[in-house]
């Protein structure tokens, strides 16, 4: 069943035709594109605004009593034209408290009391805050309105404990630890929802402001730290001969053993203070995280990202040494960094490094991914590649992951197939993506898995999450890529991407970038795969060869606009192959008839959608 549509008339200033544009809105996405902070054009309305903030954060990481106590100066722009009457302050790892709601089960090592605010003033007005009620995001009223294009400052001071049964964040083991989430921040402010005051459960992932950081982190002595940015005093806190072997490996283009075990073990990494502070800065960036161990091995390498300037990334990784795969992180990422800025998406990495670090939540973080020890050398390589794929979505673009996940980890599947295409070849690469990606989903006819992508992400679970989230939304994409052709696919997906880069985009946003940079009308496309609950379904119904062609009547049993082949297999055993891109349904997404050229005798016709794997694959073949 179709949703009803709303009719926003467009007229595409780059291509010159009028389009009805016939998308799906919720109330209050159309009000956006109304009060035009959004444009129909794709871009960024005339009247668009995000808030931002300079946080200034330091930390002190306690491993003895495994917890971190911090304090932050937040200066917060209100760039909304509307007068806050409150604040939100979201502190994500109150998740491990034992009253937060959570999708699943949890031993009791993952509980612990989460976040206490010692003090929390803002522009110098004390609050009495009482922070064992709160949750992960909570209001904080106001004793003087935030007036609109004005600013703010926050001061917080706050301490939590690292969680034991370690995922995204907490100990990796007894002297390993990722800290991420791990400062109180005000919670996104936006045009289409206002305040972002959805809870943070443990799937969903996450949404933040663009933000400028400096981060100062201090850890006993023989504790390294690895975090988000610029890393900015490496003579302060490593021994000079580390310093000397971290700085060659920024113009590197082989692997440094920056730190190695026995030089861990042998103290000879760090300055013998009893305790050293680590500086880091990054600007107009989401998120800012770091990570720490006294054991752990660390390697170093670099390439050029951008050919034009010549650019160079530094690409780091930190390990248990023991785990094998992580020997080869820093080679991986350096072909991953590559492959990324001159082929898909193409786009130059815009960051100055990117980290490995060895732990278990398979997650990104700007500027580093959280990956667990996999024995599966080439799997290994795919889930560093996926992680690091996400630089683009939702980092270098600010997705709102907790509403639609789709918008970003479908791309990260779906930069993780083409750039395996390009490491292990196309054969291995399908074989990967359909028994990694698609196979559990296109095997299971519950309706949770057949929802529309466009549902939001808050309203799905289980494996239908994954599924809209992962597969069907990268089969999109590359649905599109096979449409488009890969030169106009790739100038679509760039303006999409100068578009929103540094900025929030919402699917509709997507959407009609993607018209407007192909110059097409893609609703037709977009409605089949966002808004139905279609799936995959090819059958052959009839096959005629007459007058040297053979014609195959095929039917869109579960709806999906897919590419696919028409192979004929002749008596003599040979076959011909005909590819077919999306566009074949255009104009009837039910049945076509197509006709391919053909002399021969056929013993079979055969409809392969080769990733786009079929819920019936038996009636895909008509034997004749």
């Amino acid at each position: 069943m179709r949703p009803s549509f709303i009719l926003f008339p467009i007229f595409f200033l780059s291509t010159g035709f009028l389009c009805a544009q016939n998308l799906y809105m919720p109330r209050n996405i159309k009000l956006a594109y109304q009060n035009e902070t959004r444009s129909l054009t794709g871009a960024p309305g005339k009247n668009y605004w995000q808030n931002e903030g300079v946080y200034n954060i330091e930390e002190t990481i306690h491993p003895d009593t495994k917890s971190i106590s911090g304090a932050e100066k937040i200066i917060y722009s209100n760039n909304s034209p509307d007068t806050l009457k409150m604040i939100a302050i979201r502190f994500v790892n109150n998740i491990h408290k034992p009253q937060a709601p959570r999708s699943g089960f949890y031993s009791a090592g993952f509980l612990d009391s989460g976040l206490h605010i010692s003090a929390f003033k803002i522009n110098g007005d004390a609050y009495d805050i009482n922070s064992a009620g709160w949750s992960t995001v909570n209001p904080v009223r106001l004793k003087s309105a935030i007036m609109p294009h004005s600013k703010t400052i926050l001061e917080i001071e706050w301490d939590y404990p690292l969680s034991k049964q370690s995922g995204r964040e907490g100990q990796i083991d007894s002297a390993t630890f990722y800290c991420a989430y791990s400062y109180p921040r005000v919670s996104v402010y936006d045009d289409y929802n206002g305040w972002d005051m959805l809870p943070h459960f443990d799937r969903q992932e996450f949404y933040n402001d663009f933000n400028d950081y400096t981060l100062a982190v201090t850890a006993p002595k023989n504790f390294v730290v690895w975090a988000t940015g610029d890393f900015l005093n490496a003579d302060e806190v490593l021994h000079p001969e580390i310093a000397h072997r971290l700085k060659t490996s920024y113009t590197s283009d082989s692997v440094i053993h920056v730190a190695t075990l026995d030089e861990m073990q042998q103290q000879k990494v760090t300055q013998q203070n009893n305790w050293n502070t680590w500086k880091f800065k990054a600007n107009h960036i989401t998120d800012v995280c770091y990570a720490v161990s006294n054991h752990y091995s660390w390697d170093a390498g670099s390439t050029v990202v951008d050919t034009k300037t010549n650019r160079r990334a530094s690409m780091q990784a930190a390990y248990n040494n023991s785990s094998e795969d992580f020997h080869h992180s820093v080679e991986w990422g350096k072909y991953a960094l590559k492959f990324f800025s001159t082929q898909y998406p193409g786009v130059p990495y815009p960051f100055v490094k990117m980290t490995a670090f060895q732990g278990f939540a398979d997650m990104e973080y700007p500027m580093m991914v959280n990956d667990a020890h996999v024995s599966n050398m080439a799997f290994a390589q795919l889930l560093q590649d996926h992680e690091m794929a996400h630089t683009y979505f939702p980092f270098y673009m600010g997705i709102n992951e907790t509403r639609y996940a789709y918008m970003d980890e479908g791309w990260a599947t779906t930069f993780e197939y083409l750039i395996g295409i390009d490491e292990v070849g196309k054969e291995q690469a399908d074989k990967t993506y359909k028994n990694f990606r698609i196979r559990r989903y296109i095997s299971d006819p519950s309706t949770e898995e057949d929802q529309p992508i466009i549902t939001m992400s808050t309203q799905v679970s289980g494996s239908g999450y994954g599924n809209n989230s992962y597969g069907k939304a990268s089969l999109s994409y590359l649905a599109l890529k096979d449409l488009l052709g890969d030169d106009l696919f790739k100038k679509a997906l760039h303006h999409y991407m100068d578009n929103w880069n540094g900025k929030h985009p919402i699917p509709w946003d997507y959407f009609y970038s993607m018209n407007t940079g192909s110059g097409q009308n893609l609703n037709w496309f977009f409605n089949n795969w966002f808004f139905t609950n279609n799936y995959i379904d090819l059958k052959i119904k009839n096959v005629q060869s007459k007058n040297n062609k053979t014609t195959v009547t095929i039917e869109n049993v579960g709806g999906f606009d897919i590419p696919f082949d028409v192979v004929l297999t002749t008596k003599n055993g040979k076959e011909k192959r005909q590819h077919f891109t999306p566009a074949v349904w255009s104009k009837n997404e039910e049945t076509i008839s197509i006709s391919i050229a053909n002399s021969d005798a056929l013993t079979s016709v055969t409809v392969d959608g080769n990733i786009f794997m079929d819920a019936t694959p038996d009636d895909n073949v008509f034997k004749l």
